[in-house]
C-alpha cells in the first residue's frame, strides 16, 4: 500500500487559494487603514505645529508691538521724562528737533525775532562819573594830523562795567570788658565773624551759593571759579558747608511752614513729581536702606510766583501726604494722574488733568496704527482747539467760553473717545493689561469732568508745565553733579532752591535774599487775602 497523500480536489484548491486571497486582501485592507491612520495623523500633527506657528508668530508681532511702543516711547508721547528717554528716543527727539528748526528757519532770519523785547543798555541820565578823553590825533579819512585843529564839540559813549573784584581782608578789633558784678569778660561781635577765626564774610558764601544752586555748578568746579574769579582759595568743603549754613538759617527761620502756609491759601496750585539719584538714602533700624527710589516734589502757583521743593524716599502716597503741604488744602489742583495724587481729591474743589500728558499719552496710542487709532489724533484735535478757545475768550476779556462752543468741543471729544473705546474693546495686546487705546479711553470717559475743567473756569491752567519747568532744575543739577550724597543734602538743595526761586519772584535779587537769611532776617512769604484770590 502506498503512504503518499491524494491530490488535492480542485475544490480544495480553490477554497486554499480563496483562503489566501482573502488573507491578502485582509493584510491589504489593514495596511492601507494603518497607511491613512498615518497620514491622518501626520496630518493632525502638521496642523498642531501650523497652528501653534501662527499662534507663536502672532503672540511674537503682538510682542514686537509692544516693544516697538515701548522703544518709542519718548517725552513727546509719553509720560516718560527726557532724563530717562534711551539713546535712541533722545537721538530721535533730537533730529526732529533739528529738521524743525530747519524748516522753522527759511523763512526768518537769525536773531531776535519782529516784536521780540531786547535787554539793550539804554545810557544812564546820571553816570556815577565822567571822564574825558584826550582828542583824536589824526583824521580818520585822511590821517592828517590835527594838532591844532578847530573844535567841532563833543560826542559821548557810556562803558557799563563792574569795578575789578578782589578779596578783602578785614581785621576786626574785638573790644573785651570785664563785668565788675562777676568778673566775666565779653568780647564785642564782629559782622558774620567768631573771635580768634578766620572765616569767608557773606559776599564770598552768597557767591558760592549762586553758583552752586542758580547755577547749578558741581561743588569743585564751583571752588575752583571762586578763586578765578574772586581771588578766594575755598575748599568744596566750603562751598558744600555755604549751601548747608543757608539751608539751615532758612529751616531756624521757618521758612518750610511758611511757604506750605501761603501755598495753601492760593486758590489754585500744580504739583508733580521728578527721580533723583541719592547716593546714600536713609537707611531703618537694622541698617538697611529704606525700600523706594528718592524724589523730588514740587507744588507751586500757576504763575509761578510761590515755588516749593520738598524730598521724598520713595514715590508713594503716603511719602506725598506726609509732606503736609495738601493737608486742609480744598482749592484746584492741575497735575497728572499718578495715584499718589487721587488721595487728596474728595476734599478738592477740582482736579484738572495735565493736558500736556494727554496729548503725549494720545500721541502714543496714535502712533500704534495711525489708521485704527485715528480717535486719539482726532481727540488731540479737540483738546488743543479748547485750549485756544480758552485763550482767546482770555485775550478778548471774556470769563467764559460760548455754551454753544463748548457743547460742540465736548461733544466731539465724547464721540471720539467713545470710537477709542469700542475699537480697542476686543482687540488682542500682548503687553500688561489691555490694549493701550482701550484703557486710555477708558481713563478719558472716566475723568473727563477733570480733563475739562479749564474750560469752566479760566483761572485753572490746562497743563501743568509750570511744575514741569520747576522740576527742570534738580534735573540740571542732577545732569551736571550726578546724584546727591544724601536725603539730607537733598533736603537742603530743595529748601534753598525753593526759598532762592521764590524770592526772585518777588522781585529780590538772590544774593539780596541770601545775604538776608544770612542775617537772620530771610524773605518769608506770606499767605494772600482772600480778595486777592477772588
Amino acid at each position: 500500500m502506498s503512504d503518499a497523500s491524494p491530490p488535492p480536489s480542485d475544490a480544495e484548491a480553490l477554497r486554499a487559494a480563496n483562503t489566501r486571497l482573502q488573507a491578502e486582501l485582509a493584510a491589504e485592507r489593514e495596511a492601507r487603514r494603518t497607511a491613512e491612520r498615518r497620514a491622518a495623523e501626520q496630518a493632525e500633527r502638521l496642523r498642531a505645529e501650523l497652528a501653534a506657528e501662527r499662534e507663536a508668530r502672532r503672540v511674537l508681532e503682538l510682542r514686537l508691538a509692544e516693544l516697538e511702543r515701548r522703544l518709542g516711547m519718548h517725552s513727546g508721547n509719553s509720560s516718560t521724562p527726557p532724563s530717562k528717554e534711551s539713546l535712541a528716543a533722545k537721538a530721535k527727539r533730537t533730529a526732529a528737533r533739528r529738521a524743525s528748526q530747519r524748516e522753522r528757519s527759511k523763512d526768518k532770519k537769525p536773531g531776535g525775532q519782529r516784536g521780540h523785547v531786547g535787554r539793550g543798555l539804554a545810557p544812564a541820565a546820571e553816570p556815577d562819573r565822567t571822564e574825558e578823553v584826550d582828542p583824536p590825533a589824526e583824521c580818520s579819512s585822511c590821517r592828517a594830523d590835527l594838532a591844532g585843529a578847530r573844535d567841532a564839540g563833543t560826542a559821548w559813549a557810556q562803558v557799563w562795567d563792574t569795578p575789578p573784584v578782589a578779596l578783602e581782608k578785614v581785621h576786626h578789633l574785638l573790644p573785651q570788658r570785664r563785668c565788675p558784678c562777676c568778673g566775666r569778660v565779653t568780647t564785642a561781635s564782629a559782622p558774620f565773624a567768631r573771635p580768634g577765626a578766620v572765616t569767608y564774610g557773606p559776599n564770598v558764601n552768597a557767591a558760592a551759593v549762586l553758583l552752586s544752586s542758580e547755577g547749578n555748578v558741581p561743588v569743585e568746579r564751583t571752588a575752583v571759579l571762586m578763586e578765578a574769579l574772586l581771588g578766594a582759595p575755598v575748599s568744596a568743603g566750603f562751598v558744600a558747608r555755604a549751601h548747608e549754613r543757608l539751608a539751615e538759617r532758612l529751616e531756624a527761620a521757618g521758612f518750610d511752614e511758611a511757604m506750605k502756609a501761603a501755598l495753601r491759601a492760593e486758590e489754585v496750585l500744580c504739583a508733580d513729581e521728578t527721580p533723583v539719584n541719592v547716593l546714600r538714602k536713609d537707611a531703618d533700624e537694622a541698617g538697611d536702606p529704606l525700600p523706594g527710589a528718592p524724589h523730588v516734589v514740587t507744588v507751586r502757583t500757576p504763575d509761578e510766583r510761590l515755588t516749593w521743593y520738598a524730598p521724598i524716599g520713595a514715590r508713594s502716597g503716603e511719602a506725598i501726604a506726609d509732606l503736609g503741604v495738601m493737608k486742609d488744602y480744598t482749592g484746584h489742583l492741575v497735575r497728572d494722574d499718578y495715584a499718589a495724587w487721587h488721595q487728596f481729591d474728595d476734599q478738592l474743589a477740582g482736579v484738572q488733568q495735565c493736558g500736556a500728558h494727554l496729548i503725549r499719552h494720545l500721541q502714543g496710542v496714535w502712533e500704534l496704527h495711525t489708521d485704527y487709532q485715528k480717535w486719539a489724533h482726532k481727540t488731540q484735535e479737540v483738546l488743543r482747539e479748547a485750549a485756544a478757545a480758552v485763550a482767546d475768550a482770555l485775550a478778548a476779556g471774556r470769563d467764559r467760553l460760548d455754551p454753544d462752543l463748548l457743547a460742540d468741543l465736548r461733544k466731539r471729544y465724547d464721540k471720539a473717545v467713545e470710537w477709542g473705546r469700542l475699537t480697542n474693546r476686543v482687540r488682542e495686546w500682548d503687553g500688561d493689561g489691555n490694549h493701550p487705546g482701550y484703557t486710555l479711553a477708558l481713563r478719558l470717559a472716566a475723568k473727563a469732568e477733570q480733563v475739562w475743567l479749564f474750560t469752566r473756569n479760566f483761572k485753572i491752567p490746562w497743563t501743568n508745565n509750570a511744575s514741569e519747568r520747576a522740576l527742570k532744575s534738580p534735573k540740571r543739577h542732577q545732569a551736571v553733579s550726578g546724584y546727591w550724597h544724601t536725603m539730607t543734602t537733598l533736603g537742603d538743595y530743595c529748601r534753598v532752591r525753593s526759598y532762592l526761586v521764590s524770592a526772585r519772584n518777588h522781585g529780590l535779587r538772590a544774593i539780596e535774599a541770601i545775604h538776608a537769611a544770612l542775617a537772620g532776617r530771610p524773605w518769608l512769604p506770606t499767605p494772600l487775602p482772600a480778595s486777592a484770590t477772588a
